[in-house]
C-alpha cells in the first residue's frame, strides 16, 4: 500500500506507472489501483518468494525511492 505523503510530487507518477508495467510484464503484479480521495493506492504482487522479497520489490518503487509515499507491504491470505 503507498500512502502519499504532504510533499507528493505530482512528477512521480510516471516512472511509477512504469515500474507497474514492468512488474506486471514480469508476471509479478496481479492488480493495482488509486483510492478515489487520491491520497495513495495499493497493488498486489503475485509470483513473489517470500514476504522479504515482496518489501525489497517496494523498496525499488519510484514513490519509496523519492520519498513521496509511504509504502507499506502486508502478507494477504485471501480465500
Amino acid at each position: 500500500m503507498a500512502m502519499r505523503r504532504p510533499s507528493f510530487d505530482e512528477s512521480v507518477i510516471a516512472p511509477h506507472l512504469a515500474f507497474l508495467d514492468a512488474l506486471r510484464a514480469a508476471g509479478q503484479l496481479e492488480m493495482t489501483g488509486g483510492f478515489s480521495d487520491r491520497t495513495g493506492g495499493t497493488y498486489v504482487l503475485v509470483n513473489v518468494a517470500s514476504l522479504e522479497d515482496a518489501r525489497a520489490i517496494a523498496a525499488r518503487d519510484p514513490l519509496a525511492l523519492t520519498g513521496t509515499s509511504d509504502l507499506t507491504v502486508h502478507e494477504w491470505n485471501t480465500r
